[in-house]
């Protein structure tokens, strides 16, 4: 196991888990959200090749419409 920071709080993952793995986990596979590993956006398209690491930083934004 390792811990990342996922929006501010601790969060457990398995070792060697990547980041569309962890979207999944999160049940957020196909909604609209960005998601930046360290300060920097992974585009979604990377995401199966972005391994997560001890201690990473994860943001996930999530868009919403509005006026």
């Amino acid at each position: 196991m390792m811990q990342i920071e996922l929006n501010g709080k601790p969060h457990a993952l398995a070792d060697g888990q990547n980041l569309a793995q962890l979207v999944a986990a999160l049940d957020l596979t196909g909604k609209g959200i960005a998601v930046a590993v360290n300060r920097q956006v992974v585009p979604s398209r990377q995401w199966p090749q972005r391994l997560l690491a001890e201690a990473d930083r994860v943001d996930v934004v999530r868009a919403i419409g509005g006026g």
